[in-house]
C-alpha cells in the first residue's frame, strides 16, 4: 500500500474541490491510502466516510499572499508544513499540495528534507512534444541564481526522472539559451555550458526556447530564473491562443460548429500546457516525491496529481535521482 498525504488547505479553491479529487483518486487506485491534511470540519468527515483515507488534523493555513519562509516559521501547525513533517516521520511516502509555491518549495525543502549532497532542489514538469516525446523541464522557479554545478545536479535530476518515469532509457540534455551554438549566451550561460560538456549527464548541447515543447531534448535545463519566465511565457502563449479561438467561435455559425468538434481536443491542450494531466510539478532532490499543483486547481487535476504521487514513489525516483547524482539516501 502507497500512502500520500495530501494537502486539502491554502488552495484557490475549497476544500471540498480537493477532496473531489482525492476521492478519485482513491477509486481509480485501491492500493492507495490517502493521509488528508487540513481543517477538522472537512478533512474528519472525509476521513470517516472512505476506506484507506486518515485524517492529519491542523489548525492553520499558509494563505497565497504570505510570505513564505515567514509563514512557515511561525505557523507550525500549517497544513503544508504538518504534511511535510509526516512525509518525513514516514508516515506517508509522498506528498501533493495546491497551495502557495513558496510555502510548499520552503515547508518540504526543511520538512521533508533534500537528499544528501544535493544542494538545490528544483521543480519540473513534464512538457508535451510535438514530436510525441515529452520533454522534462527544470528549474521552473525554485533556485532563481545557480552556480554551474547545481545546473550539472539538475541535468542528473532531470534524467533519473525521464528514465524513472517516462521510460527514456539515456536521456539527452539540452541547455536552454538564446541559440544552439555553444558560444551563445550570457557569461554565466557559458559557465553552465563548460560544466555540462566536462559532466557525465548526457549533454547534448544548447536548446532554445522553441525546443521546449517540439521534443528535441528529453531533458532541458535552466536556472529557476530562466526557466519561470520560460514557463509563464508557454501558459500566456496557450491562454492568448484558446481565448482568440474562443472570440473568433462567435463570429459564424460555421466557426461555432467547427470549435464545438474542437472542443475536446483544445480542453485536452490546455490541461497538458498547464501540467495537469501530469498532476503538476515534482520538486526533485528530497527525501520523497513531492507535487506542486496549480492553486487555481480542479478535482480531475488533484486526482492526477496524488496519482502522479504514486507512480514517483513506486518508480524509486528518489533513490534513482541518489544514484544519479552518486549520492545516498
Amino acid at each position: 500500500m502507497t500512502t500520500i498525504c495530501v494537502d486539502v488547505m491554502g488552495a484557490d479553491k475549497e476544500p471540498a474541490v480537493l477532496l473531489e479529487g482525492v476521492a478519485q483518486a482513491l477509486a481509480a487506485d485501491t492500493d492507495l491510502e490517502v493521509l488528508v491534511a487540513g481543517a477538522a470540519e472537512f478533512v474528519e468527515p472525509f476521513a470517516a466516510s472512505h476506506d484507506r483515507a486518515r485524517a492529519l488534523v491542523t489548525t492553520e493555513v499558509i494563505t497565497m499572499s504570505e510570505h513564505p519562509a515567514q509563514a512557515v516559521r511561525a505557523k507550525k501547525d500549517a497544513s503544508i508544513v504538518r504534511a511535510a513533517a509526516a512525509v518525513r516521520a514516514g508516515e506517508a511516502d509522498g506528498l501533493f499540495s495546491a497551495g502557495s509555491t513558496g510555502a510548499v518549495l520552503t515547508a518540504a525543502t526543511f520538512g521533508v528534507g533534500r537528499l544528501k549532497g544535493i544542494k538545490r532542489p528544483a521543480l519540473s514538469l513534464p512538457f508535451p512534444g510535438i514530436s510525441g516525446r515529452p520533454t522534462v523541464f527544470l528549474d521552473m522557479g525554485a533556485n532563481a541564481d545557480v552556480r554551474p554545478d547545481v545546473i550539472v545536479q539538475f541535468a542528473q535530476m532531470g534524467r533519473a526522472y525521464a528514465r524513472a518515469v517516462l521510460g527514456v532509457a539515456e536521456p539527452r540534455v539540452g541547455l536552454l539559451c538564446n541559440g544552439s551554438e555553444e558560444t551563445k549566451g550570457s557569461e554565466m550561460a557559458l559557465a553552465y555550458h563548460e560544466a555540462l560538456a566536462a559532466a557525465d549527464c548526457g549533454f547534448a548541447g544548447n536548446a532554445e526556447g522553441t525546443d521546449i515543447l517540439a521534443g528535441t531534448f528529453d531533458v532541458i535545463v535552466a536556472d529557476g530564473f530562466t526557466g519561470n519566465v520560460a514557463l509563464k511565457s508557454i501558459e500566456g502563449t496557450g491562454k492568448f491562443v484558446l481565448k482568440r479561438l474562443k472570440a473568433a467561435m462567435g463570429a459564424s455559425l460555421k466557426n461555432k460548429i467547427g470549435m464545438a468538434l474542437l472542443a475536446g481536443s483544445l480542453k485536452s491542450l490546455a490541461g497538458e500546457l498547464s501540467g495537469d494531466e501530469y498532476g503538476g510539478a515534482v520538486l526533485l532532490g528530497l527525501r520523497a516525491p513531492v507535487l506542486k499543483g496549480h492553486g487555481a486547481t480542479s478535482a480531475r487535476a488533484v486526482c492526477q496529481g496524488t496519482l502522479a504521487a504514486v507512480r514517483v514513489v513506486r518508480a524509486g525516483l528518489t533513490e534513482k535521482i541518489a544514484d544519479a547524482c552518486e549520492l545516498s539516501a
